[in-house]
């Protein structure tokens, strides 16, 4: 019992002491650990270990206990956060925070999260674990000098003014993706090129240590780097341009002193690129003259060279003009003797120094001065002596020295005397009308119109109305019966039988006319001329500026007070010469610019611009005539009303030659071996132009008006506008018109003559020509041959035709099928001195044709071929009677033959036929390139004779 109440007892004890145990055990891990509140780290960018400040420990008042006491780990809290913390050694609690990856300091330079340390617990397993409280972590990163500087352009550029030193030029700059201040910021520039006259300094500012100098270099090119301040060098240098432009002077730039026309291309942009340079001076207003010099071409300026007379009907002026100062031609030849201007491409220019004077021959001029008339002249006159130089004189012929009418200058003064014929008032009457005019003496040329409507006179000079400042009035002239003389730079006195008041100067274009020449449009295009200035405005700027041009257009005005308004209008004046074949040469340019400023006491000023023009050399047309040169006609035809057509197959084509820069993309085909030289080919291309003049002129004797001439048809002229004029030298036709019109009126031009027994040919030649003989044809040489029949015989058949036209052309066969002869006369003439001769021959000739007519009826034969010559013979009989005519030809083939041979061996060996020649000339040429003797003289005998066999009988 006793032990068994020990035994409770020491288990009662044991079950306290448990309890006791197990209440401590329980109190074992009752400290939370403790860390600071704040930590501050630094990390290297490209490393991941972290300094803080403090140092990561974490402390436990559990210590030493096992578990209790030890630091397990930390716990970082926060979104992305790059770092871990990582426990050294549990039992001091000592800890290091770590980069999971590289930092990069220019993504994120600094780094901001939570941390917490926690300890083991009361085992193992780390149950009933404690944890701190949570403290700030502030981690900065540190850079590194990764990068190098950019500069932010690629290249720069300055322009700065000659002479001058300049505190900045430019500045260039540089950035660098560094994210420290140290190695981001750049602290050094420096110009890498050599020996150049720049500096720049820390800022990146450059600028010239010298005056720079525009004839020395004008422009230099300088290679800069950049240093930042961790001394990294830029990863690219950059260039710098700096151009030196000379002391800026007000000046028209972008202007080319040569410009080149090329002639047939329209407008050309004369100064397509210029630019005003005012040096940035504030400016109001602009004015610019541009004046474009022709004074020296033609008269005034590049026109049409045709005829006064042709340009009247050009511009519309009705008919009537008679043209005093006309070309020298074949019919019209008083001004021969005149020296002329031939420098001026056929514009027909007549000088007068004082001492030349021309009659107008009697009948030209059939003017009344009692109804309207019109004068008109082209004059160019210097100052002059104090004397009369007379224009247009019409005077006394003899006996006195009355000038019934005159156009003269003196002193500067255009004057026209109008003397009136005796009426049955002896009244005064106005006769005297002057004008003041500076134009009659600054030596430019000029067009004067008079319209003359007595008793008042009107003049436009240039297209401008002058009134006269002073009319005087005399008595009409007495009556006479003396003639009159027309003359032309003088004035006839016939008192004394001399020229008096000799004109000192150039005419050209004389005319007087009909009626007024009151249409303004008329005397406008008889004035204007083919070329001058032009421009097309803007819309932009066309209320902007205003332009102004002289009637001729040889100059202008523009005027603005927008400089950009104005550049652009200057831009768009333009050159045009509207002439198919304009005159070359060259055409004085110049601008002259005035400038209005605010300041006018440091306004600037403009000098002029000076250039030419240069028309190009206009690609010259070679006007050819062709067609039959030789035929012959019977006399019988040229003693017809019709008479014979001179030029029926007449073909008029202009051609021009021009050389092409050969293709070479052709040339490489060709292959590499073709000759280098060969750089051009010449192209011939036909064009269309006007004539206005075509001369028919006889060769040898002239025209004998009593038994021959040269007719065409007025109806037909009148028709195309064109006139004709005759003499017994040949026969003008005139006027502008197409070379279509001029073909179809040439071929109509007809020659007769009544009296034909002497004659036995005639020649012509024809020329044709466009503007005023500027470009002439060749010599078109046609010849006429009559031929002669005796005792011409009528034929019931009619079967007997004259060819219309006869040629050496060769036929390959011969036709003797038909019943008639054909075509047996030969296109030569004999002279009648041979007729003794050849009747000798006829009784022959009879028996041998005989003969060969039984034979050839005897045999059948329809056809004969001669195989060596190749000759044909187309020969049609009738054989109920035999006529013989004779067409004596000898004489006149003997005096032809060699000249004959030649053209018949080149047309034999061309190949040619022409369907116009008879069989007799055929047999003819072949018997003289290769047949025997006695076939040549059976041939020639065939030649002369005609047949009409219906009257022989066998």
């Amino acid at each position: 019992m006793r032990f068994r109440g020990s035994a409770h007892f020491a288990s009662a004890v044991g079950v306290v002491l448990g309890l006791l145990c197990a209440v401590e055990a329980a109190k074992v891990n009752k400290h939370k650990p403790w860390i600071e509140t704040t930590y501050h780290g630094i990390v290297t960018e490209n490393d991941d270990k972290v300094l803080l400040d403090p140092p990561l420990i974490a402390l436990d008042k559990d210590a030493p206990l096992r578990y209790a006491g030890e630091i397990c780990g930390f716990r970082i809290h926060g979104q992305n956060v790059p770092f871990d913390a990582v426990v050294l050694d549990k039992s001091t609690g000592e800890g290091v925070i770590r980069a999971k990856d590289k930092l990069d300091c220019e993504l994120q330079k600094e780094h901001t999260f939570t941390i917490q340390a926690y300890d083991c617990g009361e085992g193992p397993d780390g149950a009933n674990m404690k944890k701190s409280h949570k403290a700030t972590v502030h981690i900065q990163v540190n850079d590194i000098n990764e990068y190098s500087p950019v500069f932010k352009e690629k290249s720069y550029k300055a322009t700065v003014i000659e002479g001058k030193k300049y505190d900045s030029l430019l500045k260039v700059e540089a950035v660098d993706a560094d994210c420290s201040f140290q190695f981001s910021q750049i602290c050094n520039y420096e110009i890498v090129t050599p020996d150049v006259p720049f500096t720049i300094d820390k800022d990146g500012f450059i600028k010239n240590t010298e005056k720079l100098s525009y004839g020395k270099e004008r422009m230099y090119k300088l290679t800069v780097t950049a240093y930042d301040c961790g001394k990294n060098r830029a990863s690219e240098d950059v260039v710098v341009k700096i151009s030196i432009k000379p002391t800026c002077k007000p000046s028209w730039q972008g202007f080319n002193k040569r410009i080149e026309y090329e002639p047939g291309t329209g407008s050309l942009a004369l100064f397509p690129s210029v630019h005003l340079e005012t040096c940035d001076e504030p400016i109001t207003s602009v004015r610019a003259d541009i004046e474009l010099e022709t004074n020296h071409i033609g008269k005034g300026c590049d026109r049409d060279t045709y005829s006064e007379k042709s340009l009247h009907k050009l511009c519309g002026a009705s008919s009537g003009t008679v043209e005093l100062l006309p070309a020298p031609s074949s019919s019209a030849n008083w001004t021969v003797g005149l020296p002329t201007d031939n420098g001026h491409d056929s514009d027909q220019v007549f000088e007068f120094n004082g001492t030349q004077a021309i009659k107008v021959p009697e009948g030209l001029v059939s003017t009344s001065l009692k109804e309207p008339f019109t004068l008109s002249v082209w004059m160019r006159h210097g100052p002059g002596a104090h004397e009369k130089e007379t224009i247009l004189c019409n005077s006394d012929k003899t006996e006195m020295n009355r000038h019934h009418y005159s156009l003269y200058v003196h002193n500067c003064r255009l004057i026209l005397l109008l003397r009136q014929d005796p009426s049955e008032a002896e009244n005064y009457k106005p006769a005297e009308f002057h004008w003041k005019l500076d134009q009659a003496c600054d030596k430019e040329w000029h067009h004067y119109v008079l319209n003359v409507e007595f008793p008042t006179v009107s003049l436009f000079v240039d297209g401008n109305t002058f009134e006269p400042f002073l009319v005087t009035e005399d008595y009409p002239l007495h009556s006479s019966k003396i003639e009159t003389q027309l003359t032309i730079g003088a004035c006839w006195q016939g008192g004394n039988a001399r020229m008096a008041q000799f004109f000192r100067g150039n005419l050209a274009g004389l005319m007087i006319r009909s009626g007024k020449l009151e249409n303004k449009k008329v005397i406008d295009c008889l004035y204007t001329c083919k070329e001058g200035l032009d421009v097309q405005l803007p819309e932009e700027v066309a209320s902007a500026v205003k332009v102004e041009f002289n009637p001729n257009q040889s100059s202008m005005t523009v005027e603005g007070d927008d400089i950009d308004a104005f550049d652009k209008v200057m831009q768009h004046i333009s050159y045009l010469n509207s002439r198919q074949f304009p005159t070359p040469g060259i055409r004085h340019l110049r601008i002259s610019t005035s400038v209005k400023c605010f300041n006018e006491e440091s306004c600037v000023s403009v000098p002029d611009a000076e250039g030419y023009v240069m028309v190009l050399q206009p690609e010259e047309p070679k006007i050819s005539l062709s067609g039959i040169d030789h035929f012959a006609r019977s006399a019988a035809e040229f003693e017809s009303q019709e008479g014979v057509t001179l030029f029926p197959e007449l073909r008029i084509v202009s051609t021009i030659t021009r050389e092409v820069e050969a293709d070479a993309e052709s040339e490489a085909a060709e292959g590499a071996d073709d000759d280098p030289t060969v750089q051009e080919t010449v192209v011939s291309e036909e064009i269309m132009h006007n004539l206005d003049t075509c001369e028919v002129t006889v060769a040898g004797e002239e025209l004998d008006g009593e038994h021959e001439g040269l007719e065409l048809d007025t109806s037909q002229l009148q028709q195309h506008g064109l006139e004709m004029s005759s003499s017994n030298l040949g026969l003008v036709v005139t006027g502008v018109n197409t070379m279509a019109n001029y073909e179809q009126v040439l071929h109509l031009i007809r020659y007769k003559n009544w009296h034909t027994e002497a004659l036995f040919d005639r020649k012509f030649k024809l020329v044709c020509s466009e503007l005023n003989g500027r470009y002439i044809s060749n010599d078109y040489k046609v010849e006429v041959n009559v031929i002669h029949t005796a005792n011409p015989v009528e034929h019931a058949n009619n079967a007997m035709v004259q060819p219309n036209f006869i040629n050496p052309v060769h036929h390959a066969s011969v036709d003797l099928s038909g019943h008639n002869l054909v075509n047996a006369h030969q296109a030569s003439v004999v002279p009648s001195a041979a007729t003794v001769v050849i009747v000798v021959c006829v009784s022959f000739l009879v028996f041998m044709i005989i003969l060969g007519v039984f034979r050839i009826r005897a045999a059948h034969q329809r056809t004969m071929t001669d195989q060596e010559s190749g000759k044909e013979n187309e020969m049609d009989w009738d054989d109920s009677a035999l006529t013989i005519t004779v067409n004596p030809m000898e004489t006149y083939e003997d005096q032809h033959s060699s000249e004959e041979e030649e053209e018949e061996e080149e047309e034999s060996e061309d190949g040619e036929e022409e369907d116009d020649i008879t069989s007799a000339e055929s047999e003819s040429s072949e018997d003289e390139e290769g047949a025997e003797p006695e076939d040549q003289q059976a041939a020639s005998r065939q030649q002369q004779l005609e047949w009409d066999d219906s009257t022989l009988t066998y």
